[in-house]
Parts: structure tokens; C-alpha cells; sequence
């Protein structure tokens, strides 16, 4: 599995609101639960396997969201699945003793298997609804202007010198990580939030 853990920025007009709206529509049904804590500009939505699921063992994640400026962070934290490593377990020493009983297994093994694949069905959920209201990982507008330090004027990014008085602004030149959204700095040679090589 894919390791995620760390935090995603998205930069556009989205909020916690939308992004815990989203996960608790799509994971609240059959054997998951979603809920949500908090409000404003930090909600926790814990995403679990509810207490006496038809099959499958148990499992739980809980998804941290914050606003932060011209945007969201978000993070998953680590899933909790001794339940389904305890069920799959039991799979297999039935299968080894039978191995005609891991028919009757069938459904729990089914379950245990959606139930690993849900922090990757977490984050595609996040993805989808922050491409849907036109969030990214790039900086918005707003935050991509340079105001330069002598004559407080905005600049275009990419502008190496002040538009209106000329002073060098190479130094401040803001840019994120393409693989997590993550503010960088100019002499950052690795993302500092997801460790990829820039």
C-alpha cells in the first residue's frame, strides 16, 4: 500500500466543510460509518467499520482537515485494522486445515480486502471533490503575487525585478510541491511534508 502520511494542501476556494460533506456522503453506508467532529476551520471525520459488521473484521481511520490561507490541509492518519488482520488470519488457517471452507469465507474475505483499499478510496474521495471545485496543488492567484519589500507593489510570479521600481525579487519567487501542495523554498532540494526530490 501506498504510504500517505502526510499532509495534502489544496489551494482555491474550498473549505473543511466541503471536503468532510464529501467523505461522510460517500463512506456513511452498508458496513462503514463517517462522522464528523468539529466545524469551522478544523474538522476530524473518523471513518470506521461499524461495531457488528455482517463480515470482515474492523477497522478505523480519522482524516484531519484545517483551513489554511486560499485553502485546506488535509491528512489521513494512520488506519487501524487489527480487525481485519485478526479476520484474514482466521481465513487462512481455515483455508489450511479446509481449504473447501474458505467458501463459507468468501464475504468476509471480500469485506477485508475493501476495508485495506480504504485509505486509497479516502484519498480519491478528497481528490475528486477538490478537482470538482477547481482546488490544487498550486498556490492560488492571490498568494502567487510578490510584493516587493521596498515599494509594496504587486508582482506577477516569475517577475525577477519590481514593475515599479525595479528591485530584485528572485529571492522570493514562492512555489509548491507538485506532488502534495506543500509551500516550498527556494533552496529546498527535497519536500520537507512528503520527502519527494523536487
Amino acid at each position: 500500500m501506498i504510504d500517505y502520511n502526510f499532509q495534502r494542501n489544496f489551494h482555491g476556494a474550498i473549505t473543511p466543510q466541503d471536503i468532510a460533506q464529501a467523505l461522510i456522503g460517500k463512506f456513511n453506508q452498508s458496513n462503514i460509518k463517517a462522522q464528523q467532529f468539529g466545524k469551522g476551520k478544523q474538522i476530524f471525520v473518523q471513518i470506521a467499520s461499524k461495531e457488528r459488521p455482517r463480515s470482515g473484521g474492523t477497522t478505523s481511520i480519522s482524516v484531519s482537515i484545517r483551513e489554511i490561507e486560499d485553502g485546506v490541509a488535509v491528512k489521513i492518519g494512520k488506519q487501524s485494522w487489527l480487525g481485519v488482520a485478526a479476520s484474514l488470519g482466521q481465513t487462512a488457517l481455515y483455508a489450511w486445515k479446509n481449504p473447501w471452507r474458505i467458501i463459507e469465507r468468501l464475504d468476509d474475505i471480500a469485506q477485508d480486502l475493501e476495508y485495506l483499499q480504504l485509505t486509497d478510496q479516502i484519498w480519491d474521495t478528497i481528490n475528486t471533490t477538490a478537482k470538482s471545485m477547481k482546488a490544487t496543488y498550486e498556490l492560488s492567484e492571490r498568494l502567487r503575487r510578490l510584493t516587493c519589500d521596498f515599494c509594496e507593489t504587486a508582482n506577477p510570479v516569475g517577475e525577477p525585478n519590481c514593475i515599479a521600481c525595479g528591485a530584485p525579487l528572485g529571492s522570493k519567487q514562492p512555489f509548491t510541491c507538485q506532488n502534495c501542495g506543500f509551500p516550498l523554498n527556494k533552496n529546498d532540494i527535497d519536500c520537507p511534508n512528503c520527502g519527494i526530490k523536487i
